[in-house]
């Protein structure tokens, strides 16, 4: 998985705020609106997912090229969508920044200075992507169940457990890994289903 993108995020499971986990929904509803006007990426908002996709497949299938200002693009709305699901789904009680963080850490695989992607890969990386997506709505059906007990133990306790946590957070990097090759197209090596 070196060739994968790599997600790394620092999970709070002590001493939490129990009003913000209460509110938690509430609070990040700046945030979920902010996300929504830079580029509308949602699990149902394909049209911008296209958009931005469509440059990336032609210039890969004529050039061999990934457009630079496309990749910074692209790992800056990862980096963001990321924290904010770390918030979301009580990960942190940090409010996700605008700018990076310390708490999540995305990085992306090499893919300038010499090496090439697989031209016409991009053509068919969606379809060969579907099982994935089929084992990652699984992965993240388990998750919210785990992060609706993970949100009743921790306001009551002022604990998040750590067995949601550790799931909740390679579900997480699962779908980064699917995003990286299906979607923002920066490897040519087919994720593992596993977590």
């Amino acid at each position: 998985m070196k060739n994968q993108i790599q997600t790394q995020i620092k999970v709070s499971y002590t001493k939490r705020d129990r009003i913000s986990v209460f509110f938690r929904i509430i609070f990040a509803l700046p945030m979920a609106a902010f996300i929504f006007i830079i580029g509308q990426f949602s699990p149902n908002a394909w049209q911008p997912v296209i958009l931005f996709s469509l440059p990336i497949v032609l210039s890969l299938l004529f050039t061999g090229i990934y457009p630079s200002y496309f990749l910074n693009f692209n790992k800056s709305l990862l980096d963001l969508g990321t924290r904010f699901l770390a918030y979301v789904y009580l990960l942190t009680d940090k409010y996700p920044s605008i700018e990076s963080s310390q708490i999540v850490k995305i990085t992306f695989p090499e893919i300038n200075g010499g090496k090439k992607l697989n031209r016409g890969l991009p053509l068919v990386k969606w379809l060969l992507a579907i099982p994935l997506v089929i084992v990652g709505v699984i992965y993240l059906l388990i998750a919210i169940l785990f992060t609706l007990i993970a949100w009743l133990i921790t306001f009551t306790t002022g604990d998040y457990p750590k067995w949601a946590g550790e799931f909740v957070v390679k579900t997480f990097q699962y779908w980064n890994r699917v995003l990286g090759y299906a979607v923002i197209l920066v490897t040519d090596e087919y994720p593992s289903f596993k977590l």
